[in-house]
Parts: C-alpha cells; structure tokens; sequence
C-alpha cells in the first residue's frame, strides 16, 4: 500500500516537473495579475510532494527493519556512494556555519540546489520500486518529452504579446528573482530566439530533452539498452524516429551549445555500446562530417554558433571562479555560487562597452554595467557569482574536498550503471554539460535524474 502511494506520487511528480515554470507562471497571473512576482505556495508544491514521498519511503524503511531484524532498534549500513553524500552534507553544515558570509536564505537554497537531490538519491534507493513503475515511468517522458518539445517549437512562433498575456514578463533573456520569468531568450546581436518551451530557460529545456531523448534512442534499437518497454508496446519504430526528430528540433532551436554537446554525448555513448555492430569506416565518418558541419556553422552563422560575448563568459567566469576556490579551498558555504547566489543577489545585467543603454531607465530595479561601468543604479550592486561550471561552483560552496566527492561520486555512478541502460547516457550527457553550465539548477532535471538514478542503483556494501 505505501509502496503504491509513494509510486504514483513520484510518477505524478516527474510528469509535472517539466511543466512547472509555465504552469507557476499562468497561476500567479491568475491569482495576482500581470508581472507579479511567482506566489510561493504555487512555487513550493513539488517540494511538497517531494517530503510526502520521504516520509512515506521512511515509514517504508523502518517497517522493513523492523520486520527483518525483529528488533526495535533500526540500523542502517551505507556503502561507498552514501559514504560520499553524507560527507558532502557534513561539508555543508560544517563550511557555511564557520563562513563569514553566512546568510540563512543563501545556505536555504544552496541546500535546496545542491544537496536535496542527492538526499533523495540517498533515500530513495532503500525502497522497492515496481517492474510495473519501470515502466509507466519511461512512457511518462517519452510522452511529456513529445509535448513540451512539440509546444517548445511552436512558441518559436508566437507573438511575445501572447506571453505577456499568459503572465510572463515583456523583458527577454533576462532572470529577475521577485518577477516573473521571460518566455524567452535572444541570441545576442540578433532577433534570433531560444526557445525553453514550459521550463525557466532555453539551457535548462535543452538538459532536460537529454532524458526523453536518451529513452528515445535507446528504445529505438528494440529496446536492447535495458529498457523496461517490452515489444509490441507504446510507439513502434516509426513513432521512435518521429519522436526523436521531434526532440532533435526542439534541442537545435534551444540553440544551447552546452546542450547539444550533451545530445552528442548521448549519441555517442549510443554507438559505443554498438561499436562492435557498426564498422570503423562509417565512425570515422561521421566523426569528420560532424566535425566540419561544426567548422562550416561558426564560420556561416558566427553569431549563432561562436557568440563572442557567451563563449568569452564560459572562459572568463570558471577561470575567476578557480581564482576564488584557490584562495578558499575550504569553500564560502552553500548558496555563495551558483542558481542560489543568483536567488539572494541583485539582477545584473551587463552590456557592452558602447551599448545603448537606455531601455533599461523603464526598468529601475535592475542593476546595469556597461563595460566594468554600473550606470545604474546608484546604490552599489551585489551580482551573483556564477562560474558556469556545477563543478567549481561546488567547489566554492562546500570547498575542494566537496569537489572532489562530487566528482568521484558522479564516476562511481557511471562505473555502476549497466552499460546497456538508458540511465548511463543521459547521466554522461548532463554530467558533461556540467563542465559549461549549471546543468543541476532545473528541478525538472535533477529530481527526475536522481530519482531514477536511486531505482536503479541499490545500496551494496564495499
């Protein structure tokens, strides 16, 4: 009964999350009007479902302790990867309340983007999950991947007055902590958008196609990567070609390079597993055309391909924030870095040296640079400290050694998963483009990932 609960509350929750943005966005325009900011009890609500399925899965836990030991006293052994979380939790509680830059909001949410997740992983592994949820679950991505990829690629279209009306904000490619979101971003220099579809953003939309996709191309070869469809099932190989078309188009108009070389990875863990089935000849191949379809778009489409002004950011800010890390490598504590630094900081915006400027007087609360110049306004601004790399940024909140737990937890989490499961290209592909982005920040991707991660991988003992 419990366990039957908690699964179709998690299945619930996975098939919302990626509707979560849009569906906060329209909520609070319904309940409070245009360009308010987003109404907390709507915002929270998968949290809240989250600690349902906790203390469900605990209540599970210590029945199944009971029963087994016959005891009252309920003990529990951990093994290497619960070893690594729980450090990374003593690192957290140890480094930001030794911190001087200590703030109880910052530590929240740095918990919140950093630790829960893998406080579920950690949980959520000690439970029994049905073959029956195996497979609800995968039709359930599948399907809302068709969706929000499908309304993704319309909103390519549609007039930003249609956004508006829904309850996002008139800005574009702007984040504003106490607003509502943009419907979209712009490549810089062009009128060119990047769709995000019903998440926060075109990046975090492009992470999370990583996981439909992944199904997608696993599912397509007759379900030989471990997928739990059995044939005859759901979408026939058409419908498997269409789907990934699908995706394919929405992660190309998401123009997120960060994840695009995810879906590479993806596809490359896809011929590796059938490198034995596919010659050398054909590989080298389509190495070397990938290779020059890349050379030939930066040179045709520079602003859409190289992005002067973003790529210089992907070098600049890792660099400054190993700059940081090296001065304190015991870490600032959680929410320093990162999507929760950019939660508890001011709204930066930051043109070039020359950029007209003056669209940003109808809008007073935000802070403008323009070079190293901030023009406005006249109080000093405190702007978020986002390296673009999840890596350093954990390296800044809970020092090196947290770093490096992380790292080696993220290894011996590949090294487990089988090889032929969909799990070990869309954990490679989001692990790679965490090397240039905050892959971890969307909710949508990091419940979704580690959820599944912790129903596949059981606790063993090393």
């Amino acid at each position: 009964m419990l366990q039957r609960a908690r699964e179709w509350l998690v299945l619930l929750l996975i098939g919302l999350l990626p509707f979560h943005a849009f569906l906060v966005t329209v909520g609070t325009r319904l309940l409070s009007g245009i360009a308010q900011a987003p109404i907390v009890g709507l915002v929270v609500w998968k949290e809240a479902v989250l600690g349902v399925v906790l203390l469900v899965a605990m209540c599970e836990i210590v029945k199944k302790r009971i029963v087994d030991s016959g005891k009252r006293f309920v003990s529990l052994r951990v093994d290497v990867l619960d070893g690594l979380i729980l450090g990374m939790i003593t690192l957290g509680a140890f480094v930001s309340l030794s911190s001087t830059r200590y703030l109880l909001p910052a530590t929240f949410y740095g918990f919140k983007y950093t630790l829960f997740p893998l406080c579920l992983f950690l949980v959520l592994r000690r439970v029994s999950w049905s073959e029956e949820f195996q497979k609800r679950i995968v039709v359930i991505l599948l399907v809302v991947g068709g969706v929000v990829a499908g309304y993704g690629i319309l909103t390519f279209f549609l007039p930003q007055s249609f956004f508006v009306w829904l309850g996002y904000s008139d800005l574009h490619s702007l984040y504003i902590p106490d607003g509502p979101i943009a419907a979209f971003q712009q490549i810089g220099g062009t009128s060119l958008r990047r769709i995000q579809s019903t998440l926060s953003g075109p990046n975090q939309f492009g992470i999370w196609l990583l996981i439909p996709f992944s199904m997608a191309t696993a599912l397509m070869r007759g379900g030989q990567w471990g997928a739990p469809l059995p044939r005859g099932r759901g979408l026939r190989g058409g419908g498997y070609v269409f789907l990934l078309l699908l995706l394919l188009l929405a992660l190309s108009l998401t123009f997120s390079r960060s994840a695009w070389i995810g879906a590479a990875v993806v596809v490359g863990v896809a011929f590796w597993v059938k490198r034995k089935c596919i010659s050398t000849q054909l590989l080298s191949v389509l190495i070397v055309l990938t290779g020059v379809l890349v050379v030939l778009g930066g040179v045709i489409f520079p602003d859409v391909i190289l992005r002067t002004a973003s790529s210089r950011d992907h070098f600049a800010r890792p660099i400054e924030a190993s700059q940081i890390l090296a001065q304190n490598p015991l870490g600032l504590g959680l929410g320093t870095a990162g999507p929760a630094s950019n939660r508890v900081s001011d709204p930066c915006v930051f043109l070039e040296e020359g950029a007209d400027a003056s669209w940003v007087e109808a809008h007073p609360s935000l802070c403008v640079f323009v070079g190293k110049q901030q023009v406005q306004p006249e109080e000093l601004c405190t702007c978020p400290l986002l390296p673009e790399n999840w890596y350093l940024q954990v390296g800044i909140e809970l020092g090196v050694a947290g770093m490096v737990l992380f790292a080696v937890l993220i290894v011996l989490l590949l090294k487990t998963l089988p090889t032929t499961h969909y799990l070990l290209p869309t954990l490679f592909g989001i692990s790679i483009t965490a090397l240039f982005l905050h892959s971890w920040e969307s909710s949508a991707v990091a419940y979704t990932v580690w959820v599944l991660l912790s129903t596949k991988i059981r606790p063993t003992h090393y």
